[in-house]
Protein backbone atom coordinates (compact mmCIF):
# COMPACT_ATOMS: atom_id res chain seq x y z
CA UNK A 1 0.00 0.00 0.00
CA UNK A 2 1.18 3.52 -0.97
CA UNK A 3 1.55 5.99 1.92
CA UNK A 4 -0.45 9.50 1.54
CA UNK A 5 1.74 12.37 0.74
CA UNK A 6 1.44 15.33 3.33
CA UNK A 7 2.87 18.85 4.04
CA UNK A 8 3.30 19.62 7.44
CA UNK A 9 5.53 22.41 9.50
CA UNK A 10 8.44 21.49 11.58
CA UNK A 11 9.94 21.97 15.18
CA UNK A 12 10.88 25.11 13.26
CA UNK A 13 8.64 25.97 10.75
CA UNK A 14 9.87 24.51 7.63
CA UNK A 15 7.42 22.75 5.85
CA UNK A 16 7.98 18.81 4.84
CA UNK A 17 6.23 16.59 2.57
CA UNK A 18 6.45 13.06 2.43
CA UNK A 19 7.24 12.90 -0.95
CA UNK A 20 11.03 15.61 -0.23
CA UNK A 21 12.11 11.54 1.06
CA UNK A 22 11.61 8.94 -1.67
CA UNK A 23 14.84 7.02 -2.34
CA UNK A 24 14.73 6.68 1.32
CA UNK A 25 13.94 4.40 3.86
CA UNK A 26 11.17 6.34 6.10
CA UNK A 27 10.25 5.55 9.76
CA UNK A 28 7.27 7.45 10.54
CA UNK A 29 6.05 7.37 13.98
CA UNK A 30 3.06 9.26 15.64
CA UNK A 31 3.36 9.98 18.87
CA UNK A 32 1.09 11.73 21.60
CA UNK A 33 3.02 14.06 23.33
CA UNK A 34 6.13 16.36 23.88
CA UNK A 35 7.81 15.08 27.08
CA UNK A 36 5.89 12.41 28.34
CA UNK A 37 7.63 9.59 29.51
CA UNK A 38 6.99 6.91 27.24
CA UNK A 39 7.26 9.51 24.02
CA UNK A 40 10.27 10.90 25.47
CA UNK A 41 11.83 7.52 25.61
CA UNK A 42 10.81 6.23 22.17
CA UNK A 43 12.41 9.72 20.58
CA UNK A 44 15.33 9.65 22.59
CA UNK A 45 15.86 6.06 21.38
CA UNK A 46 15.59 7.13 17.43
CA UNK A 47 17.79 10.11 18.28
CA UNK A 48 20.63 7.51 19.82
CA UNK A 49 20.37 5.61 16.69
CA UNK A 50 19.79 7.89 14.40
CA UNK A 51 23.44 7.94 12.71
CA UNK A 52 23.18 4.28 12.41
CA UNK A 53 20.07 4.81 10.30
CA UNK A 54 21.07 7.22 8.34
CA UNK A 55 24.02 4.50 7.22
CA UNK A 56 21.04 2.62 6.08
CA UNK A 57 19.56 5.47 3.49
CA UNK A 58 17.00 6.04 6.51
CA UNK A 59 15.20 8.65 8.00
CA UNK A 60 13.01 9.44 10.67
CA UNK A 61 9.72 11.43 11.10
CA UNK A 62 8.20 11.97 14.42
CA UNK A 63 4.54 13.43 14.26
CA UNK A 64 2.20 14.58 16.75
CA UNK A 65 -0.78 17.01 16.98
CA UNK A 66 1.52 19.13 19.60
CA UNK A 67 2.18 22.97 18.08
CA UNK A 68 5.47 23.63 16.32
CA UNK A 69 6.38 25.84 19.45
CA UNK A 70 5.80 22.83 21.44
CA UNK A 71 7.89 20.38 19.13
CA UNK A 72 10.66 23.28 19.58
CA UNK A 73 11.17 23.38 22.88
CA UNK A 74 11.18 19.23 22.81
CA UNK A 75 13.89 19.36 20.05
CA UNK A 76 15.98 21.44 22.10
CA UNK A 77 15.47 20.29 25.39
CA UNK A 78 16.57 16.25 24.07
CA UNK A 79 18.93 17.20 21.49
CA UNK A 80 17.02 15.73 18.59
CA UNK A 81 18.63 15.28 15.44
CA UNK A 82 15.65 14.60 13.52
CA UNK A 83 12.69 16.03 12.16
CA UNK A 84 9.46 16.51 14.16
CA UNK A 85 6.28 17.70 12.30
CA UNK A 86 3.29 19.61 14.32
CA UNK A 87 -0.25 18.15 12.96
CA UNK A 88 -2.69 20.38 15.49
CA UNK A 89 -5.93 19.90 12.84
CA UNK A 90 -4.93 16.11 13.48
CA UNK A 91 -5.46 15.43 9.76
CA UNK A 92 -2.41 13.45 9.09
CA UNK A 93 -2.87 11.39 12.53
CA UNK A 94 -5.92 10.14 11.07
CA UNK A 95 -5.44 9.15 7.64
CA UNK A 96 -2.84 7.13 8.90
CA UNK A 97 -4.68 4.90 11.57
CA UNK A 98 -3.07 6.88 14.54
CA UNK A 99 -6.14 8.02 16.49
CA UNK A 100 -8.81 6.45 18.52
CA UNK A 101 -10.18 4.63 21.42
CA UNK A 102 -6.67 4.55 24.14
CA UNK A 103 -7.55 3.35 28.03
CA UNK A 104 -5.14 5.07 30.69
CA UNK A 105 -5.97 4.66 34.53
CA UNK A 106 -8.99 2.91 34.11
CA UNK A 107 -10.24 5.67 31.67
CA UNK A 108 -11.22 5.61 28.01
CA UNK A 109 -11.01 8.48 25.75
CA UNK A 110 -10.00 9.41 21.89
CA UNK A 111 -6.31 10.19 21.28
CA UNK A 112 -3.16 9.56 19.25
CA UNK A 113 -2.28 5.64 19.09
CA UNK A 114 1.60 5.13 19.05
CA UNK A 115 2.17 4.07 15.78
CA UNK A 116 5.22 3.78 13.56
CA UNK A 117 4.84 3.32 9.77
CA UNK A 118 8.69 1.41 7.68
CA UNK A 119 8.05 3.02 4.13
CA UNK A 120 10.08 1.59 1.42
CA UNK A 121 12.72 4.13 -0.56
CA UNK A 122 9.80 3.83 -3.23
CA UNK A 123 6.35 5.10 -0.50
CA UNK A 124 5.21 1.77 -0.12
CA UNK A 125 4.46 0.73 3.52
CA UNK A 126 6.38 -1.98 3.95
CA UNK A 127 5.23 -2.83 7.66
CA UNK A 128 3.41 -1.02 11.09
CA UNK A 129 3.70 -1.08 14.06
CA UNK A 130 1.42 -0.94 16.79
CA UNK A 131 1.82 -1.26 20.64
CA UNK A 132 5.62 -0.58 20.17
CA UNK A 133 8.20 -0.74 23.28
CA UNK A 134 9.94 1.88 23.21
CA UNK A 135 12.77 0.77 24.88
CA UNK A 136 13.58 -1.28 21.76
CA UNK A 137 11.71 0.40 19.33
CA UNK A 138 14.27 1.88 16.86
CA UNK A 139 16.23 -0.90 17.32
CA UNK A 140 13.83 -3.44 16.21
CA UNK A 141 13.50 -1.17 13.02
CA UNK A 142 17.20 -1.21 12.37
CA UNK A 143 17.14 -4.57 12.12
CA UNK A 144 14.27 -4.94 9.59
CA UNK A 145 15.69 -2.31 7.15
CA UNK A 146 18.86 -4.37 7.52
CA UNK A 147 16.84 -7.34 6.60
CA UNK A 148 15.20 -5.62 4.24
CA UNK A 149 18.51 -3.95 2.55
CA UNK A 150 19.91 -7.09 1.77
CA UNK A 151 16.90 -8.87 -0.52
Amino acid sequence: MKATDFSLPDQNGKIHKLSDYLGKWIILYFYSKDDTPGCTKETCGFRDFYQEIKKLNGVVIGISAESVTSHEKFAKKHNLNFILLSDEEKKVIKEYDAWGKKKFLGREFEGILRTTFLIDPKKEIFKKYEKVRVDVHAKQIIEDIKKLSKN
